[in-house]
């Protein structure tokens, strides 16, 4: 058997190298720090969306949220685009005949954008108020208004 590989089916064995030990997990699944960079913005995102959601349900029931780590280089302009510069942060992708409107935010670029976290939570709810302004049709003030 060559090496590094192992039976299919077999369980993977954790190595002890030199001499300190297994290696196991750095911290606890149940920890908040356990979570990736991924897992992290997809629960800042889905705090952003969880107040526009509450407001507009009625309205927002054929659109979908996603998230992508980059935005697609050869992808075509086919919606709405938020950008910084020449970089997309996310995209209003319309319903077509096989899929529903999907508003697709671009993890990587608003990570790079936000100075802190605080920041990057303000920056995500500002791209979401707007892909969802352009989705209905209305002024970003009027999804955002308390």
């Amino acid at each position: 058997m060559a090496r590094g590989s192992r039976r299919p089916g077999a369980p993977r064995r954790r190595r002890d190298r030199h001499g300190r030990g297994l290696r196991g997990p750095l911290y606890p699944a149940t920890l908040p720090a356990a979570r990736s960079r991924a897992e992290r913005f997809d629960a800042l995102v889905l705090e952003a969306l969880e107040p526009i959601e509450a407001r507009w349900r009625a309205e927002l029931t054929q659109l979908d949220v996603a998230v992508d780590d980059v935005p697609d280089v050869a992808s075509t302009d086919d919606g709405d685009v938020v950008e910084d510069g020449n970089v997309p942060l996310a995209r209003l992708l319309p319903a077509g005949s096989d899929r529903r409107a999907r508003i697709v935010l671009y993890r990587r670029p608003l990570e790079a954008r936000a100075k802190d976290g605080a920041d990057l939570s303000d920056l995500v709810h500002d791209v979401l108020v707007e892909q969802v302004a352009n989705y209905l049709g209305l002024d970003p003030d009027v999804i955002d208004g308390d």
